[in-house]
């Protein structure tokens, strides 16, 4: 998958409500939400800009992310519950 520009990331963003809540969707085998923190620029080895979106020092983990994000994502396979079924009344009354 090739590298996200803050440009591709802009366009993208150009079209959401922006009043909407950030969270980071992270840990593919086991996918968490997470509370979005400051916005940091740095260089890489290459010389490049990178801008690094971390989480806060004081991280907040909000819980299990959406089994339909995780789908979306590509991270998960669309599952569904089995059926429930209802058990019989037992004969004595259930006693």
């Amino acid at each position: 998958m090739p590298e996200l520009s803050v440009g591709d990331l802009l366009d993208r963003l150009s079209v959401c409500d922006r009043d909407a809540v950030v969270q980071l969707a992270v840990n593919p085998g086991f996918p968490m939400a997470h509370r979005a923190g400051p916005v940091v620029a740095v260089r890489d080895e290459q010389g490049r800009l990178v801008l690094l979106l971390t989480e806060p020092e004081e991280a907040e983990q909000f819980g299990p992310l959406l089994p339909e994000v995780a789908v979306a994502l590509g991270w998960h396979a669309p599952t569904q519950a089995p059926p429930r079924l209802r058990r019989a009344a037992r004969p004595d009354g259930g006693q």
